[in-house]
């Protein structure tokens, strides 16, 4: 039989958005223009290695549409981050942040390494020589990069340096900064805490016990160790986490505390002794009623989904359940909450930071949480309005809202 050609991730997320502009009636001309990004930034990157070596890196920046406001999207340092990959994030950050409700458009960057393959100073090569390459691009009402996959506080602060080096200091320029070069308090836990409370959202609508609702987390990176340790502050058994070299598993719920100290000095959570260990794999199929995958892309394949027994899966990661999977969990009636929307609490306090930056006053960490939570708790709930006046999932009503949405600011702005 003649093999199959694999979809790009771009055709993947474009399956969702032509879903909901079909369901929308939107016409052929305009489908085309959301489906195209408007700028695309290809960049090689000469970078001296700490041998004295030269090597090349190649990296991107993809403005996929601004009609809701200046480009907003991360930057993130990955082997994979190839054009594809940052195309169709960037799409994903434009359908986000209209969800959210927030004045940004969507964009995303990357640089194809291993950042644990350089030295600090490598990185920093790197980051300076990207941020040269991309800088004509930036801008604080133009596009404002933040951290992604593989990058942090740190790098953040490299790239400000270095804007600021040809245009003047400028907080501005990024978000995802230190506290103490303009950061936002509560940035750091704000991915994984916007998805804890759509979580907590949906488990009051449903009349479900938070205690009862016994969770898995697949990744433990900025993501998933955060939401982790704040489901369990609140209530919520984590019985399970796995990182891409191990897992473990331990049916009386995990010392979250205890498992964040053992994986910042190692790394890793793999070789934890707070309970059995499970290989990366393992984690999707022990028994839960919650699986939250927390790292990259794709985890959940279609052979995955058939064998899945969670009655929810939060996806914190972007863009972790291949389309097939998702027409299988929603055949078998397994609510997937989606990206979009459960992911939406880092960019959201990202526009926060932006705001303190221009106005040069900063908010206390209680006044982020709280106005986190207000935005996601809002965008939870018209997402789950429509799902229960329709027929559609919450990934279908979560992209009709955010089309519609950049649809009526497009016509309004004269774009069509």
């Amino acid at each position: 039989m003649p093999q199959l050609e694999k979809r790009s991730a771009q055709e993947d997320v474009k399956l969702s958005f032509d879903k909901a502009a079909e369901s929308l009636g939107i016409q052929a001309g305009i489908r085309q223009m959301f489906c195209e990004p408007w700028r695309e930034l290809r960049v090689s990157l000469p970078v001296r290695m700490d041998n004295g070596d030269i090597e090349v890196f190649i990296g991107y920046r993809v403005q996929h549409n601004a009609a809701r406001g200046p480009y907003k999207g991360g930057i993130r340092f990955h082997p994979h981050a190839d054009e594809d990959e940052v195309r169709a994030l960037a799409s994903l950050m434009t359908w986000k942040t209209a969800l959210l409700n927030i004045p940004f458009g969507g964009a995303k960057g990357g640089v194809q390494i291993d950042p644990n393959s350089l030295s600090t100073a490598e990185l920093n090569r790197v980051t300076r020589r990207y941020t040269k390459s991309i800088q004509h691009l930036l801008g604080t009402h133009r596009d404002i990069p933040a951290p992604d996959l593989g990058t942090n506080s740190q790098t953040m602060a490299w790239i400000m340096d270095e804007y600021g080096q040809s245009n003047g200091y400028n907080p501005a320029i990024v978000t995802g900064k230190p506290i103490e070069l303009g950061g936002s308090l509560g940035r750091d836990a704000a991915t994984g805490r916007g998805a804890l409370f759509v979580l907590q959202e949906f488990l009051n609508d449903l009349k479900i016990n938070p205690k009862k609702a016994r969770t898995v987390v697949q990744g433990f990176g900025n993501v998933g160790s955060w939401f982790s340790a704040l489901a369990d502050a609140n209530g919520i058994p984590v019985i399970a986490v796995a990182d891409h070299l191990g897992g473990v598993v331990s049916y009386d719920g995990i010392d979250i505390n205890a498992l964040w100290d053992y994986a910042k000095r190692n790394g890793t959570v793999a070789g934890f002794t707070g309970g059995e260990q499970c290989s990366p794999d393992e984690i999707f199929s022990i028994e839960a009623d919650i699986l939250v995958p927390a790292a990259i892309e794709n985890v959940i394949t279609e052979n995955v989904a058939k064998s899945l027994s969670h009655k929810v899966i939060l996806e914190a990661a972007n863009h972790p359940t291949t389309p097939e999977a998702d027409k299988l969990l929603a055949e078998r009636g397994i609510t997937v909450l989606p990206d979009i929307l459960v992911n939406g609490g880092g960019v959201t306090v990202s526009y926060f930071e932006w705001t303190q930056n221009l106005q040069q006053f900063s908010w206390q960490e209680e006044e982020v949480n709280n106005e986190l939570k207000l935005r996601m708790k809002a965008a939870y709930n018209t997402v789950a309005k429509k799902v229960k006046n329709s027929d559609l999932t919450f990934r279908e009503a979560a992209f009709e809202i955010a089309v519609e949405k950049v649809t009526a600011t497009a016509k309004l702005r004269g774009f069509v």
